[in-house]
């Protein structure tokens, strides 16, 4: 396939599936061509069976079923825009009436209350050919600007139907203006538009939702959005037991052994080959692996490494890859100042899905 992403070899990695040295994360450094970035702007893994129907909604919270008729009466707008815009006209048809309303809409909630899931149903839910339609982060949509250029990313996303965009990022000024010029450009084109967002720093310790800063920091756009409001607690800690306690390192590395396709890594060496990689290619790096296994777990020391392993744990969960550590349980990776301060929702985030995917670790163990 072109542009498909060539093998890392790994020394010692097990070819067979039998009891071999584990690959190493720290042995992978991938290119990315910028046609795969393109190519997987799909919902991840995780969400490729996500759809309105197979979102439970908390029967405390009526804010999220009716997010979800919100987001289907959103869905058939956008078909009915694909239809008019697709179609073939007399030469002397009036040209199809713009759609009412907002062309955009804004999920607005706090962490694990199913805004992915969502977004990604929506994507699901558009009647449009998978490379008509795009789903991705932030970071990978400024990856992308950045692989293409932006006039090429102006064209290249310009014809499509709907774009999604995960966990917008408030916290880069630069990166937010580049965006949201971006998308001003594809509004121009026709393209329908969703988003989640994390919040601006200094405001997350407040128990407040981050719609106002959204709309005000994509500032002439606002007018495109609707921001729908989704209450409720993490999901992934609703009726389930706390996070299981770290292995020794012992259990850890016969797990690695016995697991096909499971990496082994030392995470302070882990740690430090993230910052020699590209965020952008901490997807790629995962190819192929079955499970993570880690030893050594400790406090991450600065902002900067915390940020990369935010960026890898999203990858991580994305893909269903479980957790296996020994060393300190996920709840003491960030320090109380890191959780009291601007990006405090991006370290929750990450301790809620390492905790979901050490969770899906304990049948490996069983084994």
């Amino acid at each position: 396939m072109a542009g498909a992403l060539q093998p890392v070899p790994t020394a010692g990695a097990p070819a067979d599936g039998s009891d071999a040295s584990p690959a190493a994360l720290t042995a992978r450094a991938p290119h990315v061509p910028a046609d795969r970035l393109v190519a997987e702007m799909v919902p991840p893994p995780r969400f490729q069976g996500a759809r309105f129907d197979t979102y439970i909604p908390d029967a405390k919270q009526p804010s999220q079923a009716e997010a979800v008729q919100v987001l289907s009466t959103f869905a058939a707008s956008i078909q009915d825009t694909a239809a008019g815009g697709t179609a073939k006209r007399r030469w002397f048809a009036k040209k199809p009436a713009a759609p009412k309303g907002p062309r955009g809409v804004y999920l607005d909630g706090g962490y694990g209350v199913g805004k992915t899931h969502l977004l990604a149903s929506l994507w699901h839910a558009t009647p449009a050919p998978p490379e008509r339609k795009a789903f991705g982060t932030f970071v990978e949509l400024t990856n992308l600007v950045g692989a293409l250029g932006f006039q090429q990313t102006v064209r290249t996303l310009g014809d499509h139907k709907l774009l999604c965009i995960d966990e917008f990022e408030l916290d880069d000024p630069g990166d937010t203006v580049l965006v949201s010029t971006l998308l001003g450009k594809l509004v121009d084109a026709g393209v329908a538009l969703a988003a989640t967002s994390n919040t601006l720093p200094g405001k997350l310790g407040e128990g407040r939702f981050a719609a106002v800063d959204f709309l005000r920091e994509i500032q002439g756009l606002s007018a495109h959005f609707r921001p729908l409001r989704i209450d409720g607690e993490d999901y992934r800690h609703r009726g389930l037991p706390q996070a299981p306690a770290p292995y020794d390192d012992e259990t850890v590395t016969r797990t690695a052994y016995h697991t096909p396709g499971a990496s082994l890594d030392d995470f302070p060496s882990l740690l430090d080959h993230l910052s020699k990689v590209h965020p952008s290619r901490y997807g790629a790096m995962c190819d192929g692996i079955q499970a993570v296994c880690l030893t050594d777990v400790q406090a991450v020391p600065d902002q900067s490494t915390a940020l990369r392993l935010v960026v890898l744990a999203d990858r991580l969960y994305d893909r269903e890859i479980p957790v296996l550590t020994s060393g300190k349980a996920f709840d003491e990776l960030f320090s109380e100042e890191m959780l009291r301060g601007g990006y405090r929702k991006k370290y929750f985030r990450a301790i809620s899905r390492l905790t979901a995917l050490a969770r899906d670790a304990g049948s490996l163990v069983a084994r």
